[in-house]
């Protein structure tokens, strides 16, 4: 039997091999991309749009600024300790208007928070679907309502209304200095009622009606983009759905809370006809929240404008001036807050 010969396969040439420096260092490769036309659009009209809005609030600075230097030069520091408003002779300053502006803001805020955080919550969390429409519908309708329907209503219905809780609060909370009233008799029950009337409580109270649906629209739709895996991991480990919210959507949310919070306060601050409906204007710090008188920066420019001298034009560019820097600040402290607590920075979704 003869043998068969198997034939050998080809040898396929090696490549030739390129020396390689073991010193060389790893260049990373560097990519590319070229932006379409609509991407340079987009990226055009965003720039654009934020660079007017810084423009604008230059020049509106800028003017401010210019129209108040006449009474900043001669009212100087004062200007920022002075309580009385007689620009005529040279005696004015903001500590008084901007006292009252501080104060109704807070008390605007202390109770819009929890009201605007509670709906927000409701409306993402409980409420069902049908009943979840129609109540974003009448928050967004609270936000268009003008503020000179809540200064009426504050000034006509509420008032006379919330006096009773206002000597309720003076009578058993008087131990607390800012809830002190002066000149009322709680043992007297025909004591006048006009000591807890055109307060701060009763002005702030109808800005914080004017701040809540802000503030709960920014809260609701963060709340709602809380991560579905996580609410759906809390849930299938057992947690309630109080436990799902206070460990996945608040903290998820913290960022917009705090964003909705700060919008808020800066509409608190600068509310001008609803507070000038309420208010009786005082010239004196009155730190007592319940107490009869206050003022505010834009409450003073809408009393003071249409009489104004043109030193007194002045004066009230310089308030004006004061409450453009002190809400700029508010907003720089809330940007700074929010950057420090993104909302779901700490989430996988």
């Amino acid at each position: 039997m003869s043998a068969v010969t198997v034939p050998e396969a080809p040898r396929v040439p090696e490549a030739p091999r390129t020396p390689h420096a073991p010193d060389a260092p790893d260049v990373p490769r560097t990519l590319k991309r070229s932006a379409g036309l609509p991407d340079r659009l987009f990226r055009g009209v965003a720039r654009g749009s934020g660079a007017v809005v810084l423009v604008i609030m230059l020049l509106v600075g800028t003017f401010l600024g210019y129209r108040a230097w006449e009474a900043l030069r001669v009212a100087k520091w004062s200007f920022l300790t002075t309580s009385a408003w007689e620009p005529e002779s040279h005696r004015f300053g903001i500590a008084a208007v901007l006292t009252g502006t501080v104060l109704i803001g807070l008390v605007a805020i202390a109770i819009a928070v929890p009201l605007a955080m509670g709906t927000a919550l409701y409306i993402s969390e409980y409420a069902p679907r049908s009943v979840r429409r129609t109540m974003i519908t009448v928050v967004d309708l609270m936000a268009a309502v003008p503020s000179v329907v809540y200064g009426l209503w504050g000034a006509f219905y509420l008032q006379s209304h919330i006096v009773g809780l206002s000597r309720w609060l003076a009578t058993y909370l008087s131990w607390i200095p800012f809830l002190k009233v002066r000149g009322a008799d709680p043992g007297d029950p025909l004591a006048t009622t006009t000591v807890y009337t055109s307060s701060t409580f009763i002005a702030g109270i109808v800005v914080a009606l004017m701040v809540t649906p802000i503030a709960c629209s920014v809260m609701r739709e963060t709340f709602s983009q809380a991560p579905a895996g996580e609410r759906e991991g809390a849930y299938a480990l057992g947690s309630t759905r109080w436990g799902v919210i206070r460990t996945v959507v608040l903290p998820f949310g913290r960022g917009g809370a705090i964003g909705g919070t700060m919008l808020g306060l800066g509409r608190a601050l600068g509310e001008t006809i609803a507070v000038y409906m309420i208010i009786s204007p005082s010239f004196v710090i009155q730190p007592r929240i319940l107490e009869n008188g206050t003022n505010s920066v834009s409450s003073l420019i809408a009393l003071r404008y249409g009489s104004a001298s043109d030193f007194g034009m002045s004066a009230l560019m310089a308030a004006g001036l004061a409450l453009f820097l002190m809400t700029l600040v508010v907003n720089f402290i809330a940007s700074s807050i929010v950057a420090r607590s993104r909302s779901g920075a700490g989430a996988d979704a």
